[in-house]
């Protein structure tokens, strides 16, 4: 996964944190690897980051990115569009007066 992050030129947090949230699905699914998983893991993952963790929406949009860039550029596995997660809400701007 740090190969192709670096080929990419991403930045050094960029794959510290990518490669931390691939740890972090990986343990959540009891260590399976990530080829024998799809779309169902991810949904759990990122359901349960939103719903039980309470997480912020950039986390969970962050914590999709990583899992994204794992499964297209390093597994090379076209995923269908994750419909059923359920997706952390954005806090609502008040007003400024």
């Amino acid at each position: 996964m740090r190969d192709h992050i670096r080929l990419k030129h991403y930045s050094i947090r960029t794959e510290r944190v990518y490669c931390e949230w691939v740890k972090r699905f990986i343990r959540f699914h009891q260590y399976r690897h990530p080829q024998e998983m799809g779309t169902q893991e991810i949904e759990a993952f990122l359901t349960e980051l939103a719903v039980a963790r309470n997480v912020s929406a950039s986390t969970q949009n962050q914590a999709l990115s990583a899992l994204l860039f794992l499964y297209k550029e390093v597994l090379a596995i076209d995923l269908p569009w994750l419909a059923d997660v359920v997706r952390a809400k954005k806090p609502q701007r008040l007003p400024w007066f």
